[in-house]
């Protein structure tokens, strides 16, 4: 015979176990899913060239203050998506070549404990990412170039949890791209003006 206290007592720490499992922190698995952010709705700049090359000159070390690895997005990922989203080669039979450099797509993280007394610890991010974008023609091996260095910080406090850093994490890319964006695409109609096909629309005043 089952003695009734025992199977109480079982019940009891499968309760307890529960109970821990929602006390301490949402489980890895019920954690939102973030995918990098894609520019596919915005007009696509027409570059007169036969080939648009991504290529990525960025190496993470995974070690800290280097963070990068850790966010739910990749801004190296995101950088190359742009590039597959924004750049679109038109002019197939031209001996001009364009190339997508991704120097620098870093994320390092920053202690900046409390001064006063109870003051939190907070911890500071600050992204980087440098883009260059480079047209060479191979039979004249003339190049034009220009590049954009985009930058974003954070301060959260030193104890949120997972979740709460995803969330902080994941709006601080989208506001990175957004700068670089808008900065990328003007500089290439303003510095690669010659190489592009279809120009933006510029005012005229009377």
């Amino acid at each position: 015979m089952i003695n009734s206290k025992k199977i109480l007592s079982i019940i009891g720490l499968s309760l307890s176990l529960c109970a821990c499992g929602t006390l301490y922190g949402t489980p890895e698995d019920e954690l939102p899913k973030y995918t990098e952010p894609r520019f596919n709705t915005e007009t696509p700049i027409e570059l007169k060239v036969n080939k648009v090359n991504i290529v990525s000159e960025f190496t993470p070390t995974f070690t800290r203050p280097h963070v990068e690895h850790l966010f739910p997005v990749s801004i190296e990922k995101t950088a190359k998506l742009w590039a597959q989203d924004r750049l679109k080669a038109v002019d197939f039979g031209s001996s001009k070549t364009a190339e997508f450099i991704i120097k620098d797509a870093s994320v390092t993280e920053e202690l900046e404990e409390g001064k006063q007394l109870f003051e939190q610890d907070k911890v500071k991010y600050s992204a980087r990412l440098v883009v260059a974008i480079k047209i060479t023609d191979s039979k004249s091996l003339a190049q034009a170039s220009t590049e954009v260095e985009a930058w974003r910080s954070l301060t959260i406090p030193a104890n949120t949890d997972i979740a709460g850093k995803e969330v902080y994490w994941n709006g601080m890319v989208e506001k990175l791209f957004k700068d670089f964006n808008d900065r990328m695409s003007a500089n290439i109609h303003q510095y690669l003006n010659a190489f592009v096909a279809n120009q933006e629309l510029t005012p005229t005043y009377y």
